[in-house]
């Protein structure tokens, strides 16, 4: 495993401005399970917005008949009505676009939102679907065999861990 020199902390601080001029009343943040939801959670308590919700794209991914239900994903928590209300969907790295759309499709299971905006942490291109983020602390080139995947500390510190196709068969 291949240290990113990103600094996490220091993205985070930029999503949290990113995710201030985004707010509007009423808006209820979503964090994306599982690196998504570390950041929604950090979010919510930083800008006093009550408890973000948890959203797992398990169940609509375009792939569930080959991996099925992703191995500890958590099911998704949304402890606030969706229905007519503007969501900040939170996800730590945008890639293809894929998670996105699956967390949305579930999003619409629990009702219709006002409005529907993406930040993220870093966004490293990538793109299959149309799907771009109103906000991104960072944008990085990264090869299609490389992973980006976002840690956190048992402290509540982020940082970034980048990993190989041949080191993801390895585990």
């Amino acid at each position: 495993m291949t240290e990113l020199l990103l600094d996490a902390e220091a993205l985070y601080l930029d999503l949290r401005r990113g995710v201030e001029r985004l707010l509007q009343p009423d808006m209820a943040l979503v964090g994306v399970w599982s690196g998504g939801a570390w950041l929604a959670e950090r979010l919510a308590l930083d800008l006093n917005l009550g408890t973000a919700g948890v959203i797992s794209s398990s169940l609509h991914r375009d792939d569930f008949g080959s991996r099925g239900m992703v191995h500890g994903s958590d099911p998704t928590r949304l402890p606030f009505e969706v229905e007519g209300r503007p969501i900040l969907l939170i996800d730590d790295v945008l890639y293809t676009g894929r998670t996105t759309r699956a967390v949305i499709n579930e999003l619409f299971d629990f009702g219709r939102p006002a409005s529907v905006q993406l930040a993220v942490l870093v966004d490293r291109g990538g793109r299959q679907l149309p799907i771009e983020p109103a906000f991104s602390a960072a944008r990085v080139s990264l090869a299609p065999g490389v992973s980006l995947r976002l840690e956190k500390t048992e402290q509540g510190r982020f940082g970034f861990h980048l990993k190989t196709r041949e080191s993801l068969d390895a585990e």
